[in-house]
C-alpha cells in the first residue's frame, strides 16, 4: 500500500483567512468537483508564499464564487492573498490516476494540468 496524490489544486489564491471559524478550508464547489475532492476530505495545504504546510479538511464553498478560505487556527499560518497548493491523497496497492488543475488568479476558472479520466478540459 502506498499513499499517492489523487487530487491537486495548484497555485490557488487564498481569498480569506478567518481565525474565528471552527476550522478547515472552504473551497469553491467547482474546484472540489473538478479534482474529485469531497467535502470533509483530509487535504494537505502548502503555501508557495510562506512555505507553511498544514493538514485540514475541506468544506464545500459556493459554486462559482472562487472562494478559497483558510479557517480557524490555520489562518495564523496561511493568510489572504497567499498562493497555495491543495493536495488530496489516496492509499492504494494499485497506481492511482491523479487529477490536477491550475485555477485562474481569482479561482473562478481553471484548466487541467493532469486530466481526469474521461473528462473534457476547461480553459481560461
Amino acid at each position: 500500500m502506498r499513499w499517492q496524490m489523487r487530487s491537486k489544486i495548484h497555485k490557488a489564491t487564498v481569498t480569506e483567512a478567518n481565525l474565528n471559524y471552527v476550522g478547515s478550508i472552504t473551497i469553491d464547489a467547482n474546484l472540489l468537483e473538478a479534482v474529485g475532492l469531497w467535502p470533509g476530505e483530509k487535504v494537505l495545504v502548502v503555501s508557495n508564499t510562506s512555505g507553511a504546510r498544514l493538514e485540514t479538511y475541506t468544506i464545500e464553498g459556493e459554486r462559482g464564487s472562487g472562494d478559497i478560505c483558510v479557517n480557524g487556527a490555520a489562518a495564523h499560518l496561511i493568510k489572504q492573498g497567499e498562493e497555495i497548493i491543495i493536495i488530496g491523497f489516496e492509499l492504494s496497492d494499485e497506481r492511482v490516476q491523479p487529477c490536477a488543475i491550475l485555477p485562474s488568479t481569482d479561482n473562478t476558472e481553471f484548466r487541467y494540468i493532469i486530466e481526469k479520466p474521461n473528462t473534457l478540459s476547461e480553459s481560461f
